[in-house]
């Protein structure tokens, strides 16, 4: 893998308005009141970068619309950066969820009929300048239809070009791919233009078109720099080369479940941005993750640097 050259980022994928049921606990069926959240995982990750202390610019389109106005807003508050982030028109519409903050049984409803994060053309990308950020980031949804699919395509070739890593979250969602089978055909040539694939072990088994996604993540890693297998509760295996390491979960009181996939990845990248080792900087990500689960929402639940490496001097190995 080329060194990430600073702490910036370009993160790729979805922005979307959250609405959480309100308070903790309750059904989406039975709520009254729901707060508001950025969401998405792409944007997600941008916003806990930033609040990890590095610099993230989001590559997406957003509806022109009340919702892509809310969205836009959120992360301008959070501090990503927008320069790449257009707009769609027509009836493309920002991605909407409700979700619940529960730990059993957790509901998450995804709107995303018509999405505008994948009207993303290739001449959207093609003025980017990648050699201006440390990495590219990119989250597996925007490969489900074109014109996303070919402009993701686009902008994994134009950072290596450019010298600089691109990481692959998988982020598969079902109800985005015509079929699995595309899903995993289509993922596994993105990782090839990887350096970090990062996935959770249902996400794996997708790509290895049935059970099997361990071996399928060992594989992997002949030809990226390192390829992370999360398996929840049970902690993720990271493969680099013919080495591996397992990293077990912090053991904390979660709230829910949602968020710590975005939250990983944002302390991951900001840990190998900052010169720690694979070891560590997964551990950062496993921690961050820990953190997000204990508390509502997804981008408001990540943790700031000084929590974080707090949260991580407490439970030191």
């Amino acid at each position: 893998m080329a060194q990430i050259a600073a702490n910036d980022f370009l993160v790729l994928g979805r922005a979307g308005m959250d609405l959480y049921a309100d308070p903790p606990g309750t059904r989406a069926e039975a709520a009254r009141n729901f707060t508001a959240a950025l969401g998405g995982s792409a944007a997600n990750i941008a916003a806990g970068i930033v609040k990890l202390g590095g610099t993230a610019a989001l590559v997406t389109t957003l509806s022109e619309d009340a919702v892509g106005r809310f969205v836009r807003n959120e992360l301008a508050q959070y501090g990503v950066g927008l320069q790449h982030v257009l707009g769609a028109g027509g009836e493309a519409r920002t991605s909407l969820a409700v979700v619940e903050t529960r730990l059993a049984d957790c509901q998450s409803v995804i709107y995303r009929n018509g999405a505008a994060d994948f009207a993303l053309r290739p001449e959207d990308v093609a003025a980017i300048g990648f050699a201006d950020h440390g990495a590219l980031i990119v989250t597996g949804t925007a490969l489900a239809v074109e014109p996303s699919r070919a402009a993701t395509f686009l902008a994994m070739r134009m950072a290596r070009a450019a010298g600089r890593p691109v990481i692959l979250d998988i982020d598969y969602r079902p109800y985005s791919w015509a079929n699995p089978a595309e899903a995993a055909a289509i993922c596994a040539d993105a990782a090839g233009l990887s350096d970090v694939v990062v996935g959770n072990d249902l996400e794996f088994d997708v790509l290895a078109g049935g059970p099997g996604g361990l071996d399928h993540a060992r594989h992997l890693a002949g030809d990226c720099t390192a390829v992370i297998y999360k398996m929840g509760e049970r902690g993720s295996v990271t493969f680099s080369g013919d080495d591996s390491f397992e990293t077990p979960i912090f053991p904390v009181a979660a709230l829910k479940p949602t968020g710590a996939g975005d939250a990983f990845m944002a302390g991951l990248v900001t840990g190998l941005a900052q010169g720690l080792g694979l070891p560590a900087a997964v551990r950062r990500g496993t921690a961050a993750a820990a953190i997000t689960v204990t508390r509502v929402g997804c981008a408001p639940a990540s943790p700031a640097a000084a929590e974080l490496d707090a949260f991580i001097s407490r439970h030191a190995p």
